[in-house]
């Protein structure tokens, strides 16, 4: 029974360090092939974003506010992603998500 106990115990370490590591991460989505990029952490916090300056047409901010929308979705995709990957390589050898 203490080896279970055992094995929990280091898998919940994992788990926090792992969760630790991705809350430390920093992920870029971008849109328009770069044109607008979003930074955001692992908790899903905007940290920077970045728009070229060609964008900034006054009679144009639709397109401006697209390609913001998109970048940060692009960015919270690849947040999910990495968080899965992170979860996926917790697990013992031969066992996937969903249980």
């Amino acid at each position: 029974m203490t080896d279970i106990g055992q094995m929990f115990q280091q898998m919940q370490n994992k788990i926090l360090a792992e969760q630790e590591k991705l809350n430390q991460t920093e992920i870029t989505g971008s849109a328009g092939g770069g044109l607008v990029e979003v930074t955001i952490t692992g908790k899903n916090i905007v940290k920077r974003v970045k728009i070229d300056p060609s964008l900034i047409v006054a009679d144009e901010t639709a397109i401006l506010e697209d390609l913001l929308v998109a970048a940060v979705n692009d960015a919270l995709r690849k947040t999910e992603a990495e968080m899965a990957k992170g979860v996926a390589d917790l697990l013992p050898p031969g066992m996937k998500l969903p249980f």
